[in-house]
């Protein structure tokens, strides 16, 4: 019987995906569930259905997974932010492991050991950048953040993640929008002023930055918010953003400073970092030292080394690692971050660093032209990760280490299997914790420049080994991740066997011969035919 919509069904929760949605099987099908445990069994109520996959809700426990903990936040199964928090931390890290594990071997082909992940000494109140959409009913201000895929708030003034100054920023937001009849920004509309409330905290100064996002050209009575935001420890700057644009970005292009200074400074391992309302900045200070330290530990520096820090944004990694090279070179695509990175040099007296704006790749071709050698390049590109033709050019650069960091453990292992085509060797993955409590998680990789001495060339004949190439590309198990992972389907070895055979590739008598004449086999359904293909394929078994 097929599972239907508003269906209850039982489930033992087994895993989690990368959003943070536990997954259990029903009959042979994928559902996704939020709020449940690995180890918990459950009735879950089916809210969406599909051909390879099912979306339900939890509605009771049966039995309790020895990892789950009760959450100590009252909207944490409303809210799209926190994943674990009814789970022990100890578990969420042995998750985000493993699940950079399962990416690097599976999309990277990798065979290299994993680090432990670097968890944080303090997994609450570590966020220093909050971006509160709100809403205003009969003159009530109401600040959270999103339901889970959804632009419906959650209304939380207090949440676990943020530091106890937002909270009393959002108060005293609360009373302005009271005594000025303010009104909420209403996206099927476009009318209303107030789009979000944007918060920065410098934790290694204390200093903060409040931030209304307005859509339109002024703020009423800025003065009487001065006066009560100035009240925050620790306040340095009250401007508010313009975007009128009917667009889901937060900020817009033009802000205006209404009291205190345009920016707030923060200290991160020893350096000096202005930070502007649209500023890129690591969003855990602490747990960002560390993931820098580890950057600068891979990067292995002499001193005498020129370093080219591609991403730079607004010149973070590669300030911090200054003092150790010859030569610092920065790019990044942002005008705003690299005025950002320049006025970093300059607060800290760095002398020996320079920041261009403008893509990757065209700058990283630029800088070949002009025969500059790299020994140490470091990349920390968005979450898509990079452009593969940097990749050549990077190549033909020939720097000795490649320092990656990585927001996404799907799109690095996948540049890193890129980068093992162009003679790098992924030496070193250590995976850090910048966003505990939820299903993000930081990676840091080194990779050095293969020499004819780190390897022996070595022929095999694989008549020898009774295995044709296209038979070593990828295992029965590899096939099965990927169509599993891609499209939450099973298929057996039997029905892989059976299109191997179709397209030619030599199998063995277990696989595919009957024992017996008369015996019957199932043969491959024609949907399955199609996705084993496309695996067979993707690993470039079949064109």
């Amino acid at each position: 019987m097929e599972i239907k919509k508003n269906d209850d069904i039982q489930l033992d929760i087994e895993s989690m995906t990368s959003e943070g949605s536990a997954v259990g099987h029903y009959r042979g099908l994928a559902v996704f569930v939020r709020g449940a445990v690995p180890g918990d069994k459950i009735i879950a109520h089916v809210i969406k259905t599909s051909k390879r996959y099912a979306v339900a809700t939890l509605k009771e426990i049966i039995k309790k997974s020895l990892r789950r903990i009760n959450s100590d936040c009252p909207v944490s199964s409303k809210c799209g932010g926190c994943s674990f928090r009814n789970m022990t931390y100890a578990e969420e890290l042995k998750y985000k492991k493993s699940r950079v594990e399962d990416a690097v071997k599976r999309i990277g082909h990798l065979n290299v050991p994993v680090n432990d992940v670097v968890g944080a000494d303090e997994i609450d109140g570590y966020r220093n950048k909050a971006q509160y959409p709100v809403t205003i009913s009969d003159g009530e201000l109401f600040a959270g953040f999103y339901a889970y895929k959804s632009h419906r708030i959650i209304p939380c003034n207090s949440c676990r993640l943020q530091p106890k100054e937002f909270e009393q920023c959002i108060d005293a937001f609360s009373q302005w929008v009271e005594k000025n009849n303010i009104t909420s920004y209403d996206e099927n509309t476009g009318r209303g002023l107030l789009r979000h409330i944007y918060l920065r905290k410098a934790f290694g100064t204390g200093e903060i930055m409040a931030c209304a996002v307005i859509n339109g050209n002024t703020l009423p009575d800025y003065d009487y918010l001065a006066e009560m935001l100035s009240a925050v420890s620790g306040m340095k700057s009250i401007c508010y953003n313009i975007n009128r644009d009917r667009t889901n970005v937060i900020l817009g292009s033009e802000t205006v400073t209404v009291w205190g200074s345009d920016n707030i400074t923060d200290v991160l391992l020893g350096k000096k970092f202005v930070i502007s309302p649209n500023s890129f900045y690591q969003v855990n200070h602490n747990q960002c030292e560390k993931l820098y330290s580890v950057a600068k530990e891979y990067a292995a520096l002499t001193g005498s080394e020129t370093l080219i820090d591609l991403y730079c944004g607004a010149g973070t990694i590669g300030l911090t690692m200054s003092d150790d090279v010859s030569r610092l070179i920065g790019v990044e695509v942002v005008p705003q971050a690299i005025e950002n990175a320049k006025i970093n040099a300059e607060l800290n007296g760095v002398q020996n660093a320079e920041f261009y704006c403008g893509d990757a790749f065209d700058l990283a071709k630029k800088l070949k032209s002009e025969e500059i050698q790299p020994d140490v390049i470091v990349l920390d590109p968005p979450r898509k990760g990079c452009q593969k033709e940097l990749f050549d050019v990077i190549d033909s650069m020939s720097p000795q280490r490649i320092v990656y960091v990585s927001c996404d453990s799907a799109t690095l292992a996948r540049d890193l299997a890129l980068l093992a085509e162009k003679n790098y060797i992924t030496q070193k993955i250590t995976p850090v914790d910048m966003f505990p409590r939820t299903p993000h998680v930081e990676t840091v990789v080194q990779l050095v420049r293969k020499t004819p001495d780190t390897y022996i060339d070595i022929t095999v004949d694989t008549d020898e080994l009774d295995l044709t190439s296209s038979e070593a590309k990828a295992t029965y198990d590899e096939i099965k991740d990927y169509i599993f992972d891609k499209h939450c389907v099973k298929v057996s070895s039997l029905y892989i066997a059976q299109i191997k055979q179709k397209h030619g590739i030599i199998e063995r008598d277990c696989y595919n011969n009957s024992k017996e004449d008369n015996q019957k086999q199932p043969q491959c359904p024609p949907e399955k035919v199609k996705l084993i293909e496309e695996a067979l394929r993707h690993f470039k078994m079949i064109s």
